[in-house]
């Protein structure tokens, strides 16, 4: 028969909230919450939540302490899952977890280790992704693999979507792992990971967060849609643009299929009751909403044609 689990929990986010919400009403005992500190605030944050339900929650900074690892071995827990936490978890705790630790990324490892690997999807003109349960070891995203949900990326997708996306598959997993590891540790999946293969994608946005006109009008949109959380906060940013002295970010942009007669990248065309057309190296982009002065605003009250748009840095090419 299956063990209820003792497990001890690590989240932040939309994410971390719908795992909370599944251990109160499941069968395992939550021996704790590790959270970012919300004790002024009224929302469903994780540590809100938890301390609602009478769960012993401590700052997710603990993850790194020594000494806290050992009062989670006093513990018995049997199981840490890390969900959109926003430390690293260091491997005395780890260890201190008689099963072990999983965490969920939200995306296909090895190929995708790292930070806001949906915007890089995106970016990069992936077209399928993938949410990843996987072992936790000291080194960032390279323990071995328990689960996996795919996923197309749209052609309109943003980061936000892609995310969301992401924990929408992720949590049924998360689900299933806890269903496994309640038969055993032999029951859980452990698929190793292909080293070879493995990219690892830091915290800063490509390109130094800026738009190249002479890119391919897909490459421009992809960098715009990868960075697009709203309503959200982007964890990038818009990127970037220079009309003259001044610094505009892109907030919406499309394709539009549509090939210039040869004008140089960046140059501003006519606008339209959607947005204004900028030159790209192979076709119109049309640009929708920019953000200038600290407010989003409709491209077509910004810019007007004839203008030339540049970038603040030397090109580079998207990889």
């Amino acid at each position: 028969m299956p063990s209820p689990l003792r497990v001890l929990l690590v989240a932040e986010e939309s994410a971390g909230l719908q795992t909370l919400n599944k251990l109160l009403t499941g069968p395992h005992e939550l021996v704790g919450v590790l959270a970012s500190p919300t004790h002024q605030s009224k929302s469903a944050t994780v540590w809100n939540v938890a301390q609602k339900h009478g769960i012993t929650v401590w700052p997710a900074e603990h993850v790194r302490d020594p000494a806290f690892a050992e009062q989670i071995t006093e513990r018995h827990v049997d199981l840490l899952l890390n969900v959109h936490s926003l430390y690293v978890i260091k491997g005395p705790l780890i260890a201190a977890c008689r099963i072990g630790a999983y965490n969920m990324h939200p995306g296909p490892l090895p190929h995708y280790a790292g930070l806001n690997v949906p915007s890089w999807a995106i970016y990069n003109g992936e077209t399928q992704h993938a949410v990843t349960i996987h072992e936790m070891t000291p080194e960032i995203d390279a323990g071995t693999i328990a689960y996996e949900s795919r996923m197309p990326i749209e052609p309109t997708e943003t980061g936000f979507s892609l995310m969301a996306k992401c924990i929408r598959a992720g949590v049924p997993l998360i689900e299933q792992l806890l269903e496994a590891a309640a038969q055993g540790a032999d029951a859980i999946p452990r698929i190793p990971q292909d080293f070879s293969r493995r990219r690892y994608f830091g915290r800063k946005a490509p390109n130094a967060g800026q738009i190249e006109w002479d890119w391919a009008a897909a490459d421009v949109v992809n960098h715009v849609r990868a960075g697009d959380y709203a309503p959200f906060v982007s964890p990038w940013g818009f990127p970037e643009t220079r009309l003259g002295a001044n610094v505009i970010g892109i907030v919406k942009a499309e394709r539009t299929g549509q090939p210039h007669d040869g004008m140089s990248p960046g140059t501003v065309g006519e606008s339209t009751d959607r947005g204004i057309f900028v030159a790209a190296a192979d076709e119109w982009v049309l640009v929708r909403k920019v953000r200038m002065d600290d407010r989003n605003r409709n491209a077509a009250d910004v810019l007007t044609p004839g203008q030339l748009l540049r970038a603040a840095a030397p090109a580079m090419i998207p990889s």
